[in-house]
């Protein structure tokens, strides 16, 4: 659930009120610093543990703070980019290749990468453009984003399935567990597979598609 901002006169209230809401995270817009992230989990005192806190890096300040919000506190599992308020800020443009957000989206995500938390992209705000839909989410993927903030139903299917692993990288990351296994067991290494040298860091990779697949399948049975 969404909380006013710390710097509105209402958000300290919200995020009071949130932490006994049953909600599973609180989104907190317009973080700016971990001075913030620190007043936002004192107004949590009493929340269960497990409620996380979602940090939205949406103005240059918060970009550039980016790494030490995301290490703020553990309750943080997730930085969130807000595009729209930050073209804003930036006095920048909204174009088809958000070439203007890029040193921004890069910077979250490392701040993401360097915490251990989620990273998730912006808002498309444009419901009948499907086509740059779809380009946002796999430049998005490219980047290295975990998942896409969406402003609209109609928009869940095609990020999931864009942000989802697919059958064939399900498959093939089984492929890469097994074989390193195999390789494993006989004292070596790395293992070749199809041509492709496979080492640890390709076996983490796999595992975490495997992981994103199975998690998909129990949301989806429920």
């Amino acid at each position: 659930m969404r909380a006013n901002g710390l710097d509105t006169p209402w958000g300290r209230a919200d995020v009071a009120a949130l932490a006994r809401a049953g909600a599973d995270a609180v989104l907190l817009p317009k973080v700016e610093s971990p001075g913030m992230v620190r007043e936002a989990v004192d107004a949590l005192a009493g929340a269960p543990a497990a409620l996380a806190l979602w940090c939205m890096l949406e103005t240059p300040r918060g970009i550039l703070n980016a790494a030490a919000i995301a290490a703020a506190s553990p309750r943080i599992t997730a930085l969130v980019m807000g595009t729209s308020d930050l073209t804003k800020e930036l006095h920048a443009r909204h174009t088809p290749d958000r070439l203007p957000l890029l040193t921004s989206l890069e910077l979250c995500v490392l701040a993401a990468r360097a915490a251990g938390v989620a990273a998730l992209d912006g808002v498309h705000l444009d419901l009948d453009d499907d086509a740059g839909f779809e380009a946002a989410c796999r430049q998005a993927v490219a980047l290295g984003f975990d998942g896409k903030t969406l402003i609209h139903p109609k928009q869940i299917a095609a990020a999931n399935e864009l942000f989802g692993p697919t059958a064939h990288d399900v498959e093939w990351a089984r492929r890469v567990i097994a074989a390193h296994a195999e390789a494993a067991a006989r004292g070596q290494g790395v293992a070749l597979l199809d041509g492709r040298l496979i080492e640890n860091l390709h076996v983490e990779d796999a595992r975490r598609a495997v992981a994103l697949a199975e998690a998909i399948e129990t949301l989806a049975r429920r």
